[in-house]
């Protein structure tokens, strides 16, 4: 029987899940808070510069084949697709820096060559890795998170010792080189979490790096949004800009219906792809399942101060991805997650699309997009903001050898507070609920409201977890769920 499917938001995670539920046959309706579609993955367009807002690593293109294959389409027939080469570039100080390529055997030659005999570790690291990858995206994370049982597989039984050891502690049983070693910790940061807060089994993000490579899609990552967007509307989903959502209406403990820009509209089923605390706002309180004590105990993924820069000249000696990892990691990661504050010297990283797609850019002009990793929750004010751009933008010029300050056309910046404005983001976190070992899988916030029939979550705090991947695979996780039980 065809459904009436209201959906709040317009994420990864939302696009995805409109698309499989208007593909059974649904009415499918997104409403978006903001002003054009994408959730965190919004664009920024400048005097000619055009940015990414949220992501802007695109990794495991296998994810995103299997997800328009559903529909019996290609990425292709949406967006072009480059893989970068070199993959990116890390920083850790004057003319020390190191080129990631791409590809897995120039990879293991640069590791050599750092430490004698890092060559075959990582050989042998990767092996792992790639058995861990194949398990989890092939298998796992298409899990929909109700029972632990799901995580109990022959293959998994084999490696109950990952799930109890961390990449840390992995990573440094086999390399003893420094840089080799926040190399390898690196992608994890993706989850969400410290490497050694990070099951063993997560190495499968070093495959997804080294394996799979970096790419990048031609016009920059909105490519891919304005490409689910179109996919949609080929199903027949609907989709309003500038609706904000004010209350979700539950009638004899079923959700009904949404308060649209205070007009209420009805609805059969309702699926939430905005942040999953805030939604719980917009319900009686008795209707809620996680109470403010829940939310406060877990552990998070980091906020980020971001910074949109026009340059009126081309770079030099900078890639299209570049980490800056000059000072200490360990302290960095202690200042977001155990004693929350601003860092003293943080990491950052910075990309430059323009470097590989120069239509991003004026004519010898370079867009840069730069962010520092912080904690969520913590202040945030424009004097915070100007004192960071200052620390970053110093340090850069100095590691890359050159002066870029007077060469700024225009700066705009994006922090905790736009995180919760924009996003109604739970602390003004970026990316969402950490993937440590007790908030993985079940552990995490149910994709079904326990409390009210019909209503439904998505997205990066609920399964599988934070990522533009794993928010494809939440809508279809969800997308299947509403047809089961239906």
């Amino acid at each position: 029987m065809r459904k009436n499917i209201k959906i709040i938001g317009s994420g990864f995670s939302a696009l995805a899940a409109a698309c499989y539920l208007a593909k059974e046959g649904n009415k499918v309706t997104i409403y978006e808070k903001n002003s054009t579609i994408g959730g965190r993955a919004r664009q920024l367009k400048k005097d000619g510069f055009t940015f990414d807002i949220g992501p802007s690593w695109y990794w495991m293109p296998d994810v995103f084949e299997k997800f328009f294959n559903d529909f019996d389409k290609k990425p292709s027939d949406y967006y072009t697709l480059t893989k970068l080469s070199p993959a990116y570039k890390v920083f850790f100080g004057i003319n020390d820096f190191v080129t990631i390529a791409d590809n897995l055997k120039e990879i293991t030659a640069t590791f050599e060559k750092i430490e004698s005999g890092s060559g075959a570790k990582l050989e042998s690291f990767m092996k792992e890795a790639q058995s861990n990858y194949n398990i989890a995206i092939k298998d796992l994370v298409y899990r929909p998170g109700e029972s632990p049982l799901e995580l109990i597989t022959l293959e998994t039984a084999t490696r109950v010792n990952q799930f109890f050891s961390n990449i840390s502690k992995d990573v440094r049983k086999k390399f003893k080189n420094k840089k080799l070693i926040q190399i390898l910790e690196f992608p994890v940061l993706f989850l969400g979490a410290k490497p050694s807060d990070t099951p063993s089994f997560y190495s499968f993000m070093n495959y997804a790096d080294f394996g799979l490579g970096t790419w990048q899609p031609t016009g920059g990552m909105y490519s891919v949004i304005l490409g689910i967007e179109k996919l949609a509307k080929e199903l027949g989903v609907t989709i309003y800009t500038n609706a904000n959502i004010d209350k979700i209406i539950v009638n004899d403990k079923k959700a009904t219906a949404i308060v649209v820009n205070g007009e209420e509209v009805s609805a059969d089923i309702i699926l939430s792809g905005a942040d999953y605390h805030h939604t719980e706002t917009l319900l009686d309180r008795e209707y809620r399942q996680y109470s403010e004590k829940y939310w406060d105990k877990k552990i998070f993924a980091p906020s980020s101060l971001l910074f949109y820069v026009g340059f009126d000249k081309k770079l030099k000696n900078v890639e299209h991805h570049n980490l800056f990892f000059d000072v200490d990691f360990d302290v960095h990661a202690s200042e977001i997650y155990d004693t929350p504050k601003w860092p003293k010297e943080p990491l950052f990283y910075a990309n430059f699309t323009s470097v590989t797609n120069t239509d991003l850019a004026p004519t010898n002009c370079e867009n840069g997009f730069f962010l520092i990793p912080i904690a969520p929750g913590i202040e945030d004010t424009e004097e915070l903001r100007e004192k960071y751009f200052k620390k970053i933008i110093s340090r850069f010029e100095k590691i890359t050898q050159q002066d870029v300050e007077n060469n700024i056309i225009f700066r705009e910046s994006f922090c905790v507070k736009d995180f919760i404005k924009e996003y109604n983001s739970y602390k003004g976190n970026a990316y969402g609920m950490a993937n440590t070992l007790l908030q993985t899988a079940f552990l995490r916030p149910k994709l079904k409201s326990k409390k009210v029939k019909s209503l439904y979550f998505t997205g990066q705090l609920t399964v599988p977890g934070p990522g533009v991947p794993p928010a494809l695979i939440s809508g279809k996780l969800v997308a299947d769920l509403i047809k089961k039980h239906r």
